[in-house]
């Protein structure tokens, strides 16, 4: 399990990964809740590589504030690697980040189903002029572990393709 020191450890790599190079991030949240940005604002001058964050629970929040299509929602579910592409995108379109980043998921305890259980977590990043990539995680535990386990897997995917 993540502790708070290592979600600690690994928003200071991501913050001397983008501050080598001048760049900036933004996130997008659905399912923790801002929990990423929260990380990544405990690191000391975090405010030169971090843009700004997006907590868009709701659905009716994805699309007034990141410009998901409602259309997409339907189709494939808030919980979709189309939403999560489409939070990334928006993300920048509302920023001034060269990466996004951004969240959706069934934290549980409740509202998981067949298709996406408990625990199904999408997670999108994109550098600004290119094409999203998602990843589809399935974490297990309760409600704040399967939390802080998307927010360790966010945090240690940008230093990865930020070279």
């Amino acid at each position: 399990m993540n502790t708070n020191l290592d979600l600690y450890r690994a928003a200071e790599k991501l913050g001397h990964s983008l501050n080598r190079t001048h760049a900036r991030i933004v996130t997008a949240e659905s399912c923790t809740g801002g929990w990423l940005a929260q990380c990544i604002t405990e690191i000391t001058g975090s405010s030169a590589w971090f843009d700004r964050g997006f907590i868009t629970y709701s659905n009716d929040s994805k699309v007034d504030m990141l410009a998901v299509q409602s259309e997409v929602i339907e189709k494939y579910g808030a919980v979709s690697a189309e939403v999560a592409r489409q939070m990334t995108e928006g993300a920048l379109q509302n920023s001034l980040a060269d990466y996004a980043i951004a969240i959706t998921g069934v934290a549980g305890p409740t509202g998981g189903s067949p298709e996406k259980p408990v625990g199904t977590v999408y997670i999108a990043w994109q550098k600004r002029a290119q094409p999203a990539q998602v990843t589809l995680e399935n974490y297990s535990g309760n409600r704040q572990g399967i939390r802080r386990q998307a927010v360790y897997t966010a945090l240690n995917l940008i230093p990865l393709i930020h070279k």
